[in-house]
């Protein structure tokens, strides 16, 4: 079940919410990741099963800036619902912190509570930039004797958590077309992340009726983020927010929905 578990909150994070610079037409808009400090978005999953859509979970995410820091701050919240346990008898409840520089959107310290059932993990990842290196701790909060694992992997110039990266993403400048490249690290790991933009189209959201970007990045497949078959969409708003509203993800476990339902403060 910790497949399962990684495909639905990978979906949900990565949905809702990828990192080496973009390259060929993706560049860097002209907004800073500083309008972002502020917002809160609310998200929900849910998994087709039976052609029947149930509700999976909630995401929330909440981005902060201290007057005199230069780093922006995203906080995190995933839970299961109900359904979860009584469809796959699994139920999770994940807390992530994002300490990002605003200059150049890079992470530099990401911090998680990890509940799976009975299993409660904390963990820590501090980039180092001058040593190349990423480095990530994980304890038992509920067994004190359990040694720490610490994984550490070497990183380029420009990273991002899980989280940072979508918000990386909505600072890039999108187009029909666009190909870049991102690096992502997950629990001290690093994941190469190819991004296409695929289509312009129209979703209905909470926002009303509005134009949107198509996004696919390859999270599935071997030597991604999940080694599972499966394909991800991602639409995200053609404004200068570029806020995600909806993602898509297709699995071997079956369809799963993630769509906004509310942001604070709305869209001007």
């Amino acid at each position: 079940m910790t497949i399962l578990r990684s495909i639905v909150f990978t979906a949900i994070i990565l949905g809702c919410s990828l990192a080496q610079h973009a390259q060929g037409s993706a560049e860097m808009a002209p907004a800073s990741g500083k309008v972002f400090a502020g917002e809160h978005l609310t998200f929900e999953g849910r998994v087709s099963k039976l052609k029947v859509s149930i509700s999976i979970a909630e995401l929330t995410l909440s981005a902060s800036r201290k007057s005199d820091s230069n780093e922006l701050t995203i906080s995190t919240e995933a839970v299961s619902k109900g359904t979860m346990l009584k469809l796959f008898r699994y139920s999770f409840f994940q807390q992530y912190e994002s300490t990002v520089d605003l200059t150049g959107f890079r992470i530099l310290k990401t911090t998680k509570h990890d509940v799976q059932k009975q299993r409660v993990r904390d963990s820590e990842a501090n980039f180092d930039y001058k040593e190349k290196r990423v480095s990530y701790t994980e304890t038992d909060p509920k067994d004190s004797n359990r040694p720490p694992r610490r994984i550490a992997s070497e990183i380029g110039e420009m990273m991002s958590d899980m989280v940072s990266a979508i918000y990386y993403v909505r600072l890039q400048k999108l187009a029909v077309g666009s190909k870049f490249n991102l690096e992502v690290s997950d629990s001290g790991l690093v994941f190469k992340v190819p991004v296409v933009v695929t289509a312009r189209e129209q979703q209905n959201t909470v926002m009303g009726k509005v134009w949107c970007f198509r996004v696919e990045p390859e999270i599935f497949g071997k030597n991604r983020l999940i080694e599972q078959k499966g394909e991800m969409d991602i639409w995200m708003t053609d404004d200068a927010r570029r806020t995600p509203v909806r993602a898509r993800v297709d699995t071997q476990y079956g369809k799963v929905e993630i769509k906004l339902k509310s942001v604070t403060p709305p869209p001007r």
